[in-house]
């Protein structure tokens, strides 16, 4: 057995109790019907494993630590059904150990996902809503609540959520992503949960399996979706497995600790050297997060089953994978298929943080420039970060240049074609990682709306970050992480704001609610916004036009990045505009003829409904 820098295997006499299995039960009618379940005891692996109800044990791997066996079993063609694991030493049954097979939801393979139908509404659960303040510090956690401090636990919870997904439906929201809800028993700053220490537990903090359970439930009640920010890359040091690691290159150890190069071009660059290509993929992503090796099988298939346990488990619609390009490649690609292929439907977000669509291109399922090296992620949907990145300036550049001002937006979806399905992009304008964007531009709500329409009306899948839509700003690069993840006010009894109701919110907050409102409930029932094409103009005098448009529907969309009035001709735009002789202006229900001259006010948006 290799020496282990700082994760020691722990072992006892000749005496083995049962501590874990995981997955903890399976369903029939799997295409994943191969299931590898692991059990976790004191010197586990000395003993002979049968089963009962003739199930047939494929494969019974044991590795070089004492405590674990991996169990192979096959459950096609069999039937809703109660096992009996024997733990055998010396043909005599030392300990046994049930294992339920339950029956699957008939629907569940063919289950629904998000789309560009969706409006999608992230959160930081501890920073959103406090539904249940007997959970804010519990026994088994080790970072106590502490409202006070920025970086600590607030005690926002599942129960908070619930009791507020109508303010959320109203707002337009068709889908939610929270930020992990797994156990992160970090000592510090567990709050934002990327850190995770059981994989197959809520944290206590925000509630139990059930009530995530019930979340997902809610939510369908809605007609909303549920997400899950799911993390392939790495763990929490605080998870229990390593304390106890099942085999030494269960994480990437150079011995112990090497951070990442973060250089995730390093990852298709036809000229990198193998040793960067390495350290971008196998070194750690920070250092209080162990990363995990996906080269190796026990690991991948212990990702592979615990996702699937979960989409059947809570009933989940999607997942938002985190740090996506820096996983093994060949591994996070097989991960990505077997769920794929077990739920045909099932839509999945990567994290993809580059700053050149050919690159975040190539990690797109069925990518033209993937194909090049005989590489396919078989990943459904990327974040757009260079929208996001033209975006986080384009609003105060007033003055229109060759490569300035709202020229930079219609730039970036001239390179749609690297994309096999730009339509199944995350739209996004800040997220929990990112500079709010009401900070960015002084909370100028004119730029606001402007940047919400883009978003709203464009190809692809909007995503809000929470408190947007009242306006919430914060500084990450003056006053860190914290400040970008602030309460949500009227979250926590006491709160003299309370922007979860109209009557609570003031007025500002109620100009930003009221306009998101209007613009996303419009868009729910819009199938030509949905999944219609787009012909953009190149841009003057800092004004985009774009029309969103199908056989029997147009949109015109206009976004006046000048700070003064402009006037325009239409002839320019007939190839479109066609026989239409007026729009109704969504926002306002005004009506406005095509055939004369538009005005638009400036840093002003107009959305028409061609008629």
């Amino acid at each position: 057995m290799k020496k282990l820098m700082f994760f020691l295997f722990i072992t006892t006499a000749n005496f083995a109790q049962i501590e874990r299995v995981e997955p903890p039960f399976w369903w029939t009618n799997m295409h994943l019907s191969h299931v590898q379940i692991m059990f976790y005891g004191k010197n586990i692996a000395q003993y002979e494993v049968s089963v009962s109800n003739g199930i047939v044990i494929e494969n019974i791997k044991k590795t070089e630590n004492p405590n674990y066996v991996f169990v192979t079993i096959n459950t096609k063609n069999t039937t809703a059904q109660e096992l009996t694991f024997s733990f055998k030493s010396k043909n005599k049954v030392a300990f046994t150990e049930n294992y339920s097979l339950k029956t699957r939801k008939d629907n569940s393979k063919f289950r629904e996902s998000y789309d560009a139908s969706d409006v999608i509404y992230l959160i930081m659960p501890d920073r959103f809503a406090n539904g249940n303040p007997n959970n804010d510090s519990t026994n088994e956690a080790v970072e106590k609540e502490n409202r006070n401090f920025p970086g600590g636990r607030h005690g926002g919870d599942i129960e908070g959520i619930i009791k507020n997904l109508d303010y959320l439906k109203n707002l337009g929201v068709t889908a939610l992503w929270p930020t992990p809800l797994c156990e992160d028993n970090d000592k510090q700053y567990s709050y934002h949960g990327y850190g995770q220490s059981d994989v197959y537990k809520i944290d206590s903090r925000y509630g139990t399996n059930a009530d995530y359970q019930r979340l997902s439930a809610e939510l369908h009640q809605r007609g909303m979706k549920n997400i899950m920010d799911y993390v392939t890359n790495h763990w929490g040091s605080e998870h229990w497995m390593l304390k106890d690691l099942p085999t030494y290159d269960w994480l990437h150890q150079f011995p112990g600790y090497a951070q990442t190069n973060y250089r995730m071009t390093t990852q298709f660059d036809s000229n990198a050297s193998k040793t960067d290509a390495t350290m971008c993929m196998d070194g750690w992503f920070v250092k209080s997060m162990p990363d995990l090796n996906q080269s190796n099988p026990l690991v991948l298939n212990y990702l592979t089953q615990n996702a699937i346990w979960w989409i059947e488990f809570a009933d989940l619609d999607g997942f938002r994978v985190d740090t996506y390009s820096y996983n093994d490649k060949e591994g996070i690609a097989k991960w990505t298929k077997a769920i794929t292929d077990e739920y045909p439907h099932f839509n999945i977000v990567g994290e993809v943080w580059m700053h050149d669509q050919a690159q975040m291109s190539y990690w797109q399922k069925d990518s033209k420039i993937g194909a090049i090296e005989h590489y396919n992620s078989y990943l459904p949907s990327v974040m757009d970060f260079t929208l996001h990145d033209a975006i986080s300036t384009v609003f105060s550049e007033d003055n229109s240049s060759w490569d300035k001002g709202i020229i930079k937006v219609y730039e970036n979806f001239t390179n749609d074609f690297l994309y096999p399905n730009p339509n199944n992009l995350l739209l996004f304008v800040e997220n929990h990682d990112t500079q709010r964007f009401n900070e960015i531009y002084k909370n100028d709500i004119k730029k606001y709306k402007m940047a919400m329409t883009l978003i709203a009306t464009i190809r692809g899948i909007p995503q809000l970050y929470y408190g947007s839509e009242i306006g919430m700003n914060g500084n990450k690069e003056k006053s860190g992480d914290a400040d970008i993840r602030k309460d949500f006010p009227g979250g926590w009894e006491g709160d003299t704001n309370n922007a979860f109701t109209a009557s609570g919110r003031t007025a500002n907050q109620n100009d930003y609610f009221d306009f998101t409102s209007k613009l996303f409930n419009w868009r729910k029932a819009k199938t030509v916004i949905h999944n219609g094409k787009t012909t953009h103009y190149i841009p003057e005098n800092n004004i985009y036009v774009y029309f969103r448009h199908n056989e029997t529907e147009s949109i015109m969309v206009i976004i006046n990045n000048n700070p003064e009035k402009q006037t325009f001709k239409t002839n320019r735009f007939k190839e479109n505009i066609l026989n239409y002789k007026s729009g109704k202006e969504v926002l306002t229900n005004q009506s406005i003829n095509l055939t004369n001259d538009i005005v638009v006010e400036g840093k002003s948006v107009l959305i028409l409904e061609l008629q």
